[in-house]
C-alpha cells in the first residue's frame, strides 16, 4: 500500500469488480494510495467492530436474533457492509458508491489491523478469532446462491447434490444430520464434499459418510467455509510478521501501528477535572468497593510491602492520577508508604519524586500521561516474579486467581463463570463479570474498556461518586484521536511521534528503579 494525501477516483479504482462481490477470503491486498488520516480512520473504526464482535459472543448466543441485530447495527454505525443484496455496477457508479465506499472501507482496514496484530501470538490469536466471527455472520447473511458463488469464486469446489441423489440418500441424511427432516431435506442444499476437508463435522459425526465424501447440509458448510478463512488467515498473518520490520522502517506508519496494536477505543481519563474530590484517607476504603481487580491487587501489595516496582507504579500511579488525586496528594501518598519500608524520606526526593512530577507533566517535555487502558494492561509489559502489575485475569495462574477470588468473597458460581470466560481468553468480560457480581447486578450495562472507567461506574452504582462522574464525563474526549487532515503527511507524523512513541517509551524510562 502507498500513502498519501490524495483521494480515490471512483472509475479508476482496479479493484472495482473485488468489491463487487459482498464478501471475501481478503487475498488480495489494496493496491491504491491511502491518506495517512483515512489509514487510521479504517483501522479503529474496524477495532471497534471487532471489540463489539468479542462482547457479543459472549454476552448473546452466536447468530441468534440479539446477536444478529446489534451487530449489524453498530456495522451501519460504522459504515461497514451489511447489505449483501447490493449489486455494485461500474457502469452506475452513483447507485452503487455509498456500499462500494463501505466495501472499500472493510477490505483496507482488514489489512491495515493484519499489519498491527500479526506482532505477537495472543495479536494474532485475538484478532482471528473476531474475524472469524465476522466473517460467519457475514456468510450466513449470504442467499443460498451467493453462497455457491462464493464457494466457486474462492476455488472451494463444492457442489451441491440433485433431487435424484437426495431421495436416494433420504434416510442416511435424516438420520446423520442435526436438525433435518424428511421435509426439509427436499427444501434445503446439500453438499458433497471430501471427507478431509470437512474433519470437524466427521469427528463429532454430525455427517452422512460416503466413499471418501460427506454430504453436508446448506446451515453446516459455513463451518468448511470458516476452517479454509482461519487457515488462510493465519497463514497470512505468519506472512506478514515477516515482513513487519520492513514497514516498521516506515516513520508514517510505525507509531500508528504500535498504538493500533495497543488501542484503546473510548474515554481519556487524563483530564483532570475531579481533583481534589479524591482525599487520600478514602483510598483503603475505595479500593475494596470500586477498585478493578487490578488496582485492587497492586493497592493490597503496595500496603503489604511498602513498595511496587517500576511498572506497577506506572500502572497505578496512572490510575490514581485518572480518579482525582492531585500531584500533591500523589507525592503525600507514595512518600507515606515507600518510607514505611526500606525508604528514607530523602531517598524517596531523589530517586522517586521526579517521576512522579513528570507523569503529572510538571517534569520533562511536559506531557501530560493518559491512564493505562485495559487493553494496554492486558497486552503490553507482562509482570515477571516480583511484579504486581498487569491485569490479573491474563497474567495469573488460574488456581492462584481462582483463591484470590475466594479471598474477594465471589461466590463459587461466580469464579467458575469469571474462569470459563478467562479460559476463552475474554479477559474484560471475565472482569466485567467480577463487576457484575461485587456490584450485585445482573448486567452491568457497559462496555469495559478501562480501569477507570470501572471505577467511575462502581462510583455510579453505588451512589457516591455522581460528582465525579459528571465531571470526568463533560471532560473526556476520545483517545484514539484520527490523525490531522493537513495537505501532507508530515503533520500527522509528528503527531502521531509525539503523543504514541513518547507514551509508551520516555515514561518508562523515569519509572526504573535505581
Amino acid at each position: 500500500m502507498q500513502f498519501t494525501n490524495r483521494r480515490r477516483k471512483f472509475i479508476s479504482n482496479p479493484q472495482t469488480e473485488l468489491y463487487g462481490h459482498a464478501l471475501q477470503f481478503y487475498g488480495q491486498p489494496p493496491l491504491e494510495n491511502v491518506s495517512l488520516s483515512e489509514f487510521e480512520v479504517f483501522a479503529v473504526d474496524r477495532l471497534k467492530l471487532l471489540k463489539t464482535i468479542e462482547n457479543l459472543g459472549v454476552s448473546y448466543v452466536k447468530q441468534s436474533e440479539q446477536y444478529t441485530r446489534k451487530l449489524e447495527s453498530e456495522s451501519k454505525n460504522l459504515s461497514f457492509p451489511y447489505r449483501p443484496e447490493v449489486v455494485i455496477d461500474d457502469r452506475k457508479p452513483q447507485s452503487g458508491a455509498s456500499e462500494f465506499d463501505k466495501r472499500r472501507k472493510d477490505h483496507i482496514s482488514h489489512f491495515i489491523l493484519r499489519l498491527a496484530y500479526c506482532q505477537t501470538e495472543d495479536l494474532r490469536r485475538w484478532f482471528i478469532q473476531q474475524e472469524v466471527d465476522l466473517f460467519r455472520y457475514r456468510f450466513n447473511d449470504l442467499t443460498s446462491k451467493q453462497k455457491s458463488d462464493f464457494l466457486h469464486r474462492n476455488n472451494l469446489q463444492y457442489d451441491t447434490i440433485g433431487d435424484e441423489e437426495k431421495k436416494t440418500l433420504l434416510d442416511k441424511l435424516v438420520n446423520s444430520s442435526y436438525a433435518v427432516s424428511a421435509i426439509t431435506v427436499e427444501e434445503q442444499d446439500f453438499y458433497k464434499v471430501p471427507f478431509q476437508d470437512a474433519l470437524d463435522l466427521v469427528r463429532t459425526r454430525k455427517v452422512y459418510l460416503k466413499a471418501g465424501y460427506v454430504y453436508i447440509p446448506h446451515q453446516d458448510i459455513v463451518t468448511i467455509v470458516l476452517n479454509d478463512f482461519r487457515t488462510r488467515l493465519s497463514k497470512a498473518l505468519a506472512l506478514t510478521a515477516r515482513s513487519l520490520p520492513a514497514v516498521q522502517s516506515d516513520e508514517r506508519l510505525q507509531p500508528l501501528l504500535t498504538h493500533l496494536s495497543h488501542a484503546y477505543v473510548g474515554q481519556d481519563y487524563s483530564i483532570q477535572k475531579n481533583v481534589g474530590k479524591i482525599s487520600l484517607e478514602q483510598i483503603d476504603s475505595l479500593s475494596g468497593k470500586s477498585f478493578p481487580l487490578c488496582t485492587r491487587q497492586l493497592h493490597q501489595s503496595l500496603r503489604e510491602n511498602h513498595h511496587l516496582r517500576h511498572g506497577g507504579r506506572m500502572q497505578y500511579g496512572l490510575f490514581l492520577k485518572g480518579i482525582g488525586l492531585s500531584l500533591e496528594q500523589a507525592l503525600q501518598f507514595w512518600r507515606s508508604e515507600f518510607i514505611r519500608g526500606k525508604v528514607d524520606a530523602d531517598k524517596f526526593d531523589k530517586q522517586y519524586a521526579y517521576s512522579i512530577r513528570h507523569m503529572f507533566g510538571k517534569e520533562g517535555k511536559r506531557t501530560d500521561y493518559t491512564p493505562y487502558s485495559c487493553m494496554k494492561v492486558i497486552l503490553s509489559n507482562a509482570p515477571s516474579q516480583g511484579d504486581h502489575h498487569g491485569c490479573p485475569f491474563r497474567h495469573s495462574d488460574p488456581e492462584l486467581l481462582k483463591q484470590k477470588l475466594q479471598f474477594y468473597k465471589v461466590s463459587p458460581m461466580g469464579i467458575s463463570q469469571i474462569l470459563e470466560l478467562v479460559k476463552g481468553m475474554h479477559y474484560q468480560l471475565a472482569c466485567q463479570k467480577y463487576f457484575e457480581l461485587t456490584h450485585n447486578t445482573e448486567d452491568a450495562g457497559f462496555s469495559l474498556n478501562h480501569p477507570n472507567q470501572y471505577f467511575l461506574e462502581s462510583q455510579r452504582v453505588l451512589g457516591g461518586g455522581k460528582d465525579i462522574k459528571r465531571e470526568a464525563d463533560s471532560a473526556q474526549k476520545p483517545q484514539d484521536n484520527s490523525a490531522p487532515r493537513g495537505s501532507s503527511a508530515a503533520a500527522p507524523v509528528a503527531a502521531a511521534d509525539a503523543s504514541l512513541a513518547e507514551m509508551t517509551e520516555e515514561l518508562d524510562s523515569f519509572f526504573q528503579d535505581a
